[in-house]
């Protein structure tokens, strides 16, 4: 529990700030973030609209996941239409609901009839697929998520059935998005006293945050999209390989020369593999012999010693650790990541307090005294240019390198942000030094809507301009490993000597603190770490490991470093102060296990667990057509019958043995089979329109090439194509972001070359003349592009 200076000396940043929540199901962990920012959550009980659906592990008749996500929330009930309905209405910022649509609940809550009477109000209706949409009624699960973003075909071993991704990913990032979505609206109705409702959608939250096809790629991709990968599933555990060893497995991350010249000299520098071609990441991914020398190296060593000598030389290593290892590292017992919370009587589990640290604080309660901020003192003064975009007029200076970094600043950048990438060639983004050429499909993805100044960090003018660009910005963000940014002066203390509003968000693998704060964190060996990697494999199969493609939680991660800053910026308007944000994305990656860890935990202490088990069939099954594949899922006696009938097995629907959840789930490889039989002979999207039309959740497996042409995705407008200038052929990119009736779609601002714009902003923020800038690049403490610099310097 926090302790009471805790409670004295932080203001949570979205005090204040009043949520009614309506929803049910997994994105009730929405409700959880904004929470664990300060938000007052009351969770409404309106009869005839709220559901009942609750998620996680059931321990002692508790739903732990459920109780999880609404640990802390007041309690109301009202009557639609009521006097108490109302008030509880003209109190409330922002409303969740999660209603069905077309369904007599979305009805009777009739969004549009209480915004006309509370205009301000900010409204996130929450659905599988959209509510503008004609799948508006179709329904989704897990697996049908994972089909239906691509990731299902990423994932698994070629030549056997993709593999299901562990846990409920795709509900734990969407909501991610829709509270960064929310609380962006929040802000722009403190500042038009407006508010509005977004048409959100849980697959669009996937497809965008989980591992997004079209978005930002990892380092290892080389800039190239998931989309140019063949059709067929490749094999691609080279990329981030991991190996056997004494006591178990170990993961290692051979992207750049230096890393790899520190594996050479760690091999005690082999003959075989000296030749200079070895210094290119694709040279090395070819090679027949490398990986299996490596192997041979490791195999007499444990993983402990194989850590510490690969961090010695330089070579970004991970034990691959199970859950329950991850859980008692020193690093998880050093950050005080999980407290024990009482969840129900007599039912105390660790949780996690809270999956960002603000101005150094965990989640803890706000002073009762806290205000609400019911203007926007400072934003409400800046110009805007009207074109409907609700961060504009917030300017973002973007430190941050690969994907973490670059996502975030692509999200202030889409709505309306004015982003400026800060950068050199000395030290470029690492997603940069990647590129085949000056430009590729990733970059321009994670990139777009920024503008670029190239600035040598590492000398004091650099420094000193940073800092007068830090004077008239709003935001900083970074992703350094910690302690970088602090030694070129540019941590949170030494910036708010230039900006007390300043808001700072740092990201790293493992957190600003603890023993494994300064270790080499890519997303894979933070996976490896956590747990993630050894629960990603085939039932029973403890070596299939079968995350070497996602770029998961990256995405996320982007997300939720977002959100904190918003809501940083929503507290600054009330105290005219900035604050920092820390993000550790292995906090973030078993944040999406809490319901199981603390039921495994309670279940140690006695008490009693009941895992319910998925109702069947819930899987993946073969269709007509190579290697296509549908997701099937039943989740109750009314999908088993409507399933039955698209069968035409009515054997099937009459067996008693069956008519239950149990019944079904004690003969799945009946089932399964009985599944099979079907899609075997169906196309896997013909069988999914005539499963979707009764009712019952599937999905089609898409490839990422498949996405931008599916209707589903085209009626969202998500996918849109961008001719750059350093560019052969038109980007594929998504599009929008945020449904609402008053957000344009984002702005078409290619991704720049590195210092592209330097003169531009050089004379604009910085107030240097033509003259002054071309001597700064001359001595090497600006940086322009040379087609720039050189017409510059002769002008002068």
């Amino acid at each position: 529990m926090p302790d009471k200076h805790e409670l004295e000396t932080y203001d949570p940043p979205l005090s204040g700030f009043r949520v009614l929540d309506l929803s049910d199901g997994p994105m009730t962990a929405t409700g959880r973030l904004l929470a664990d920012l300060g938000a007052r959550v009351t969770r409404v009980v309106l009869p005839g609209v709220t559901g009942e659906r609750t998620t996680g592990p059931v321990v002692d008749g508790v739903a732990i996941g459920t109780a999880i996500d609404r640990h802390g929330f007041a309690h109301a009930t009202a009557d639609p239409g009521s006097h108490g309905w109302e008030q509880l209405l003209r109190d409330a910022d922002l409303l969740i609901e999660t209603t069905p649509p077309g369904s007599p609940a979305e009805e009777l809550l009739d969004v549009p009839g209480l915004r006309s009477r509370h205009p301000a109000l900010v409204v996130l209706s929450v659905s599988d697929f959209g509510r503008a949409t004609t799948r508006r009624r179709w329904q989704a699960t897990t697996p049908v998520f994972h089909a239906l973003t691509g990731e299902l075909s990423r994932s698994g071993i070629p030549g056997r059935a993709p593999l299901l991704p562990p846990g409920e990913l795709p509900y734990h990032v969407a909501a991610a998005q829709a509270a960064f979505q929310a609380v962006s609206l929040y802000l722009d109705r403190l500042r038009t006293g407006r508010g509005d409702r977004i048409d959100f959608s849980v697959l669009d939250g996937a497809m965008q945050a989980l591992d997004p096809a079209f978005g930002m790629v990892g380092s290892a991709a080389a800039g190239v999209p998931l989309s140019d990968l063949p059709r067929g599933r490749t094999e691609e555990r080279h990329r981030y390989p991991i190996f056997p060893c004494q006591d178990g497995y170990l993961r290692i991350c051979l992207l750049s020369r230096r890393q790899w010249h520190g594996m050479f000299e760690w091999m005690g520098r082999p003959a075989e593999f000296a030749d200079p071609k070895y210094d290119q990441v694709r040279e090395r991914y070819a090679s027949p012999d490398l990986l299996p020398a490596i192997g041979r190296f490791f195999a007499g060593r444990t993983r402990a010693e194989l850590e510490r000598e690969g961090q010695h030389h330089g070579v970004p290593t991970a034990a691959v650790l199970t859950l329950a290892e991850a859980l008692h590292t020193d690093q998880l017992t050093a950050r005080g990541f999980f407290r024990d919370t009482e969840l129900s009587p007599g039912l105390v589990a660790p949780v996690p307090a809270g999956i960002t640290e603000i101005d150094g604080h965990r989640a803890v309660a706000g002073p009762a005294t806290s205000t609400q901020a019911a203007s926007a003192p400072i934003l409400a003064a800046r110009s805007r240019r009207g074109e409907g975009r609700p961060l504009e007029g917030i300017r973002v200076l973007d430190l941050g390198v690969i994907v973490v970094g670059g996502d975030t600043g692509r999200l202030f950048g889409d709505l309306g942000a004015d982003v400026i990438k800060i950068e050199n060639s000395a030290f470029p983004d690492g997603s940069r030094a990647a590129l085949p050429g000056p430009m590729s499909h990733g970059f321009a993805a994670g990139h777009r809507n920024k503008r670029a100044i190239g600035v040598n960090l590492r000398d004091p003018e650099g420094q000193a301009l940073v800092r007068r660009l830090v004077a008239q910005s709003d935001v900083v963000l970074t992703n350094f490993k910690p302690g970088v940014i602090a030694s070129l002066g540019l941590d949170r203390a030494a910036l708010s000597e230039v900006n007390p509003g300043i808001v700072v968000v740092d990201s790293s693998a493992f957190g600003p603190t603890g023993p494994w704060a300064n270790r080499l964190g890519y997303g894979p060996l933070v996976r490896a770490a956590t747990g993630l990697t050894s629960e990603w494999i085939y039932p029973g199969e403890p070596s299939t490991f079968s995350d070497a493609v996602t770029v998961y939680p990256d995405h996320v991660c982007a997300r939720i470093g977002a959100l904190a800053a918003l809501a940083l910026l929503v507290r600054r308007e009330r105290t005219g102060d900035g604050g920092a944000v820390s993000v550790a994305q292995s906090e973030v990656m078993l944040s999406h296990f809490a319901a199981r860890i603390a039921a495994e935990d309670l279940a140690r202490r006695g008490h009693h667990r009941t895992e319910p088990a998925h109702d069947a069939p819930w899987g993946v099954f073969p269709t007509a057509g190579d290697d296509d594949w549908l997701a099937v899922t039943v989740r109750n006696d009314a999908d088993w019958g409507a399933l039955c009938s698209v069968l035409d097995r009515p054997d099937l629907a009459a067996d008693p043995a069956l008519a239950t959840r149990t019944g079904r789930a004690s003969a799945r490889d009946r089932i399964d089979a009985a599944v099979t039989e079907w899609t075997r002979r169906q196309s896997p999207f013909e069988a999914m329109d005539l499963l979707q039309a009764a009712g019952v959740p599937a999905g089609a497996m898409l490839r990422a090439a498949d996405l931008p042409e599916w209707e589903q995705y085209r009626e969202r407008r998500a996918f849109r194509e961008e001719l750059h200038p350093y560019a052969d052929e038109p980007y594929v990119l998504e599009n929008v972001q945020i449904h609402a009736a008053h957000v344009a779609d984002p702005p078409v601002g290619q991704a720049p070359l590195l210092g592209e714009q330097t003169f531009e902003i050089a004379a604009e923020l910085l107030g240097l003349g033509t003259a002054d800038t071309t001597g700064l690049v001359a001595r090497g403490v600006l940086e322009a592009l040379d087609e720039q610099a050189g017409p510059a310097a002769r002008a002068v």
